[in-house]
């Protein structure tokens, strides 16, 4: 079973950057789709990014789309969120999920264990 382990969380300010990593363990990790998300603090869980298994496709919710950019390297097993631009409305625990190309986290079947993004104003 693919166990994905988080790291690359913390502090910026508005506007700043930030990288997400998420290495997964297991041989099959390049047969799955993978996808971050985040909650913050009284809020349901929302969907942020989406890759294919080749890293050729990609999806963004539409509040991420043009700052985040989700990308994957399966020789590492390892996939990204780059996190730029970040505003007030960006702060929440991130979740890097897996299993199929979907928006609904309920469709995933491994989770991270969450990362803390924080934006400073």
């Amino acid at each position: 079973q693919v166990q994905l382990v988080e790291s690359g969380g913390g502090l910026v300010q508005t506007g700043g950057s930030l990288r997400l990593s998420c290495a997964a363990s297991g041989r099959t990790f390049s047969r799955h789709a993978m996808a971050w998300f985040r909650q913050a603090p009284g809020k349901e869980r929302e969907f942020g990014a989406a890759i294919n298994w080749s890293g050729g496709g990609t999806h963004y919710a539409d509040s991420v789309k043009g700052r985040f950019t989700i990308s994957r390297d399966n020789a590492k097993n390892t996939v990204y969120l780059q996190m730029n631009s970040l505003r007030h409305d960006d702060p929440a625990v991130y979740y890097c999920a897996g299993g199929c190309y979907s928006t609904r986290y309920i469709d995933h079947a491994y989770w991270g264990q969450g990362n803390q993004v924080t934006v400073s104003s």
